[in-house]
């Protein structure tokens, strides 16, 4: 298994791609993977406490009643396996969202300290 952290990348405002990036971030760090996932844009929705602004987010409930873990239950898995998750300060800015609606445990910080925080591993863009 490889040591270097895993950088998840998410852009996106979608429910679907916010949901895989929790899925990812639980998954990697379950098997003992760093992982920081920075939200920036849009994709800084999926670091709300109220995540219900991104786009389809109606879809949690049909992932729920499929049997498959909702978005809260893997943001919530994610934060107790040590997931560093950072929020774009250009990001939040760039979408008006105000930092004081996103999750007590996201850091607020810039590209810089994402790559940074990756080094050399891998970079996957949701």
């Amino acid at each position: 298994m490889p040591s270097e952290p895993l950088g998840l990348l998410l852009l996106s405002g979608n429910h679907d791609r916010a949901h895989y990036a929790f899925v990812l971030a639980a998954g990697a760090a379950a098997l003992g993977r760093s992982v920081v996932l920075f939200a920036s844009n849009r994709g800084c929705l999926g670091l709300a406490k109220d995540w219900s602004a991104l786009d389809d987010s109606a879809r949690d409930a049909r992932v729920k009643a499929a049997g498959v873990a909702g978005l809260d239950e893997l943001r919530e898995a994610s934060i107790e396996l040590g997931v560093r998750l950072i929020a774009c300060e250009a990001g939040l800015r760039s979408e008006a969202i105000d930092p004081a609606s996103l999750l007590p445990s996201v850091e607020i910080a810039g590209v810089a300290t994402f790559l940074s925080a990756v080094g050399g591993g891998q970079i996957i863009t949701l």
